[in-house]
């Protein structure tokens, strides 16, 4: 249970101060000995939970409103349903189960920083995640916002474990959240049918790279040249900015998110292949030995392409997206979460870990799953919130 308590992770840094004096040619070439052979340090896997909104949206009722045939949907995306949050619920709702119950599943373990991956935040200023850091007990760390769109939570992985590596934190709560229907048209038969809400949290600590749970190596990128292919055009500062110059008020549609949806298909097969497959040469993994591959769920037409192309078949491709749609940055580790509740994950499997979305952003990486304590079993990501905001705790 989060108490509020953090570790200063401050105070335990080396000082990393150099020789004395620079004159001294021997302690410079300790000094420089003793860095080149300090362990390493890895983020670790140490906890896992998300937590999905009640209210469902069944294919069933989009078929009408949408004039869509039966089955148009399933065929086209794999998806049968999608939560989606309630009115007044935003994203930091969802972060605050998800990450309650990723700390639980940790056995309570205290935390240095709390970074939330999201493209849905709760204002466009602040940034979420300081309070769901309070929210969570957990008020006076470093907490803050990540947006790398559908890749953000394999972007916030990194971050993690850049922070875990420098010294920065000992341990670190990383949760992708997300509330993007409301960000989407509920009119507009391209992505009406795909989206859903929900949170999925993961608790890195600091460790060595060669225990189960250590996160990497990893494969990230960018093409900014496409970034209009997935976009949200109203509401920042490029739409406000062309207002103060007399351009009028945007048409209502800029408000909602616009795809090129096949164009959005070539370039998530591709990144997301070319990635996969860079990120297991790193790692020296062929392809054979990945027990389980969870990809960013967004098209389950799109992750059997790249999971064919990667040479992983489909009994080792994890799908989620068909109970709750593309999730956006809270995808992978809900997926991560349902899949480790249902004990299809075990201690010692092989997981790969890929992801594509606006930008254009990508990235993969893999770790081996660990051990959680087993007193505190990953929940149903479907159940019933733990959290309670009035008293600040778990029940």
């Amino acid at each position: 249970m989060p108490t509020g308590r953090h570790h200063n992770a401050r105070s335990s840094q080396a000082s990393g101060a150099g020789p004395a004096g620079s004159g001294d040619v021997s302690a410079a070439r300790r000094w420089r000995h003793q860095r080149s052979t300090t362990t390493a340090r890895a983020a670790i896997v140490a906890g896992v939970g998300a937590w999905v909104p009640p209210w469902t949206v069944t294919n069933d009722a989009l078929l009408a409103r949408l004039g869509l045939e039966p089955g148009w949907i399933e065929r086209r995306s794999g998806i049968g349903q999608r939560h989606v949050v309630s009115p007044g619920m935003a994203t930091s709702d969802l972060a605050v189960e998800a990450g309650a119950r990723a700390l639980e599943s940790a056995d309570g373990l205290d935390v240095d920083a709390v970074v939330v991956a999201t493209t849905s935040p709760d204002r466009l200023c602040p940034s979420t995640a300081p309070e769901v850091a309070s929210r969570l007990g957990l008020a006076g760390v470093p907490a803050y916002d990540l947006a790398a769109a559908c890749s953000g939570f394999i972007y916030g992985l990194a971050s993690c474990a850049g922070l875990i590596s420098a010294g920065i934190a000992e341990r670190i709560l990383l949760i992708g959240a997300e509330a993007f229907t409301s960000l989407v048209d509920p009119n507009d038969r391209d992505t009406a049918v795909l989206f859903g809400d929900g949170a999925g949290a993961v608790v890195l600590r600091a460790g060595d790279p060669g225990e189960p749970g250590a996160v990497g190596p990893w494969d990230l990128g960018s093409d900014g040249e496409h970034s209009d292919l997935l976009a949200v055009a109203a509401g920042a500062s490029r739409q406000r900015s062309a207002r103060s110059v007399g351009q009028g008020a945007p048409p209502p549609q800029d408000q909602y998110l616009s795809m090129a949806g096949a164009q959005v298909y070539r370039h998530a097969v591709a990144r997301m292949t070319a990635s996969a497959q860079a990120v297991l040469d790193r790692a020296g993994w062929p392809a054979a030995t990945v027990d389980h591959l969870i990809a960013h769920q967004c098209n389950a037409r799109i992750l059997r392409v790249v999971a064919g192309k990667v040479g992983i078949s489909d009994d080792r491709l994890v799908i989620h997206l068909d109970r709750v749609g593309n999730t956006l940055a809270a995808s992978i580790p809900l997926a991560l979460a349902d899949a480790a509740w249902r004990g299809v994950l075990h201690s010692g499997s092989r997981v790969l870990l890929t992801a594509f979305g606006a930008g254009l952003t990508w990235g993969s990486t893999v770790l081996v799953w660990p051990e959680l304590p087993s007193h505190t079993a990953v929940r149903d990501p479907t159940a019933a919130p733990i959290w309670r905001e009035e008293k600040a705790t778990l029940h």
